[in-house]
């Protein structure tokens, strides 16, 4: 049972009575008599049961995004319904205008909308659907929560696919364009033309040359069918905000950026692998020749939350190996921490540079770089000490990744996913995939 609003109200009229005539009777009268209308209410109101309710599962929606819950519901009973209905999920939801009161004769249906805006990636679920139907005099209403599955599935944005047109027409370009200098591992052949000033003369085909009366050169063209390995780190590192309070998890930061090299790399006609993980491996995928590769992968990352612990390497090394002994392009997603880096990543370096090539993409927390040059006040100056110092440790982490073969992309959440993409085409550009 539900009261509403109006019968504190109607209790207070009896002020008046009480005033008129001043006595402990009359105020025990008056109380009687609002409890006799509303249990006379409450006996008229129909029961919840005639409430028929069919839940439309909203599907999936992209982190931050307004996805939609309708729920039917049906009349099943021969009297009109006066009904309140909650629609409640998880908080992480962010479900909104999710009560709604509706008039249903014997006979009709309604459906009932609530707008979904989820903050949290995962499966985010209902907790039920509450009916409230009122009596003639909406003073009392019959109540009941039906346990009413659903789910929204909440997936990463890809807010960086806004740089995918880009550098797809950097691709067509370095696909198309007339000549690629570097020759050798990397290369395919393409066709013949003449030659032009500025031509890198190992391209000379002397024997064809022989045969016409100018001078012809091979061009070439990027191979193709080359394999980029993604690698996510989900530990402890991953769990910190960039950017301050208001920040994006280094976690989302990263899976951002391994989808715009994903989709840019299944563009590129290379076959592209996932593995992620922190003390084991949460998640792995086999995305070969896979047009959906960003669909794919949203789908892998949607449920990956970071650990509160550190990363095992040998592990996730493990996996990429398990992946083939081919040649790739292994991209590590995971900050240039230093102690990270020294104790659980340098050394599976070397095993992974024997036989691949290996790019570290890290998430830049530009806090540091605030702190570092705010020396205005004697707190300052401790701050900015302490984060040239985390800088300059960070750099000479990366001077030593780079001298084992490592390149290091390095940048803040928002330019961290084109420099990867840039990377990544100007490796394919000199033929070093």
């Amino acid at each position: 049972m539900v009261v509403s609003g109006r019968v504190p109200l109607l209790v207070l009229l009896g002020i008046v009575a009480v005033v008129l005539r001043p006595s402990g009777g009359t105020v025990l009268l008056w109380l009687l008599a609002v409890a006799l209308v509303v249990g006379a209410d409450l006996l008229l109101a129909p029961s919840t049961a005639a409430a028929g309710l069919v839940r439309r599962s909203p599907g999936t929606v992209r982190l931050g995004y307004p996805a939609e819950s309708a729920v039917t519901v049906s009349n099943d009973g021969g009297r009109t319904l006066r009904l309140e209905v909650r629609d409640a999920w998880q908080p992480t939801a962010g479900a909104t205008g999710n009560r709604h009161r509706i008039t249903l004769p014997a006979g009709d249906r309604r459906v009932v909308r609530t707008t979904l805006r989820p903050w949290r990636r995962g499966d985010l679920r209902a907790f039920g659907v509450t009916v409230r139907s009122w009596g003639p005099l909406h003073l009392a209403a019959k109540q009941h929560t039906y346990d009413l599955p659903g789910t929204v599935r909440s997936l990463p944005p890809f807010e960086s696919r806004k740089h995918l047109p880009s550098r797809l027409a950097q691709l067509r370009e370095l696909d198309g364009r007339s000549a690629v200098r570097i020759r050798g591992a990397g290369t395919e052949f393409d066709s013949l033309r003449e030659y032009v000033r500025g031509d890198d003369v190992r391209s000379i085909d002397w024997r064809a040359s022989a045969r016409t009366p100018h001078v012809v050169v091979r061009t070439w063209q990027p191979e193709r069918d080359r394999r980029v390995v993604l690698v996510l780190d989900t530990s402890r590192t991953a769990a910190a905000r960039v950017g301050g309070a208001d920040g994006v998890p280094r976690l989302d930061a990263a899976m951002d950026a391994a989808l715009l090299l994903a989709a840019l790399a299944s563009r590129a006609g290379d076959r592209v692998d996932f593995v992620a993980g922190d003390r084991r491996v949460r998640a792995r995928l086999r995305a070969a020749g896979a047009r959906d590769i960003a669909a794919r992968l949203q789908e892998s990352m949607a449920d990956l939350e970071p650990v509160i612990a550190e990363a095992d390497w040998d592990t996730l090394a493990g996996a990429v190996q398990g992946f083939g002994k081919q040649r790739a392009l292994v991209v590590l997603l995971t900050p240039v921490e230093p102690s990270a880096v020294q104790q659980g990543l340098l050394p599976v370096l070397p095993a992974l540079t024997r036989h691949h090539r290996v790019v570290l993409a890290s998430v830049r927390d530009p806090e540091l770089n605030r702190l570092a040059e705010d020396r205005e006040t004697v707190d300052g100056v401790y701050d900015a000490a302490a984060a040239e110092q985390e800088l300059r440790r960070r750099e000479w982490t990366s001077e030593v990744l780079h001298r084992l073969g490592v390149h290091v992309v390095d940048a803040d959440a928002e330019r961290l996913p084109p420099a990867l993409a840039d990377h990544y085409l100007a490796l394919k550009a000199q033929g070093l995939l």
